[in-house]
């Protein structure tokens, strides 16, 4: 098991999340009109992955908005931000916040990508949601960029995540 922490207290995942130079596990998801896909079809781009506990939390939203923000003009980047937060709400959020350059899903259906990556939280007040990861897929689905948030408040490594992806395009 692998433990983070929410707001300080200890909170166990099932297991280590994917790491750098293994293949992307794939997955299905439900997009916010309430079709499905999955993550092999989107492979050919670079992919940044974001597993988020959900975008009504601050945190969560201020992720999705810096990452809209960031992947704004890189061609042949797709940035999928993954909560089970339903697709009605994704909706909304994205509408309000103007998020065009993050594709916003939902893993309430399937579970998948919880299950697939390890990062659906075991126990704490957050059980059952995902804790806070990035990936960074590589067009092939090797997976060239990951990083856990010990601690579920905080934020990503931006600027790691963006040196990584320029080093793909």
């Amino acid at each position: 098991m692998t433990q983070v922490t929410f707001k300080g207290s200890p909170v166990e995942l099932p297991g280590n999340i994917p790491s750098v130079n293994t293949i992307a596990s794939d997955f299905a998801y439900v997009k916010r009109d309430l079709s499905e896909s999955r993550l092999s079809k989107l492979l050919g781009n670079v992919i940044v992955l974001m597993a988020v506990p959900s975008l009504d939390t601050g945190t969560c939203a201020k992720e999705t908005k810096k990452f809209n923000e960031k992947l704004a003009n890189l061609t042949g980047v797709l940035g999928i931000v993954i909560s089970k937060d339903l697709p009605f709400a994704l909706r909304r959020f994205c509408e309000v916040e103007g998020i065009q350059n993050v594709d916003a899903v939902s893993d309430f259906r399937y579970n998948e990508m919880g299950k697939n990556y390890n990062i659906e939280m075991l126990d704490g007040p957050m059980k059952g949601l995902m804790a806070r990861a990035v990936w960074v897929i590589d067009r092939d689905g090797k997976i060239v960029y990951s990083e856990l948030m010990k601690e579920v408040v905080l934020e990503p490594d931006y600027d790691k995540v963006l040196e990584t992806i320029h080093s793909l395009l």
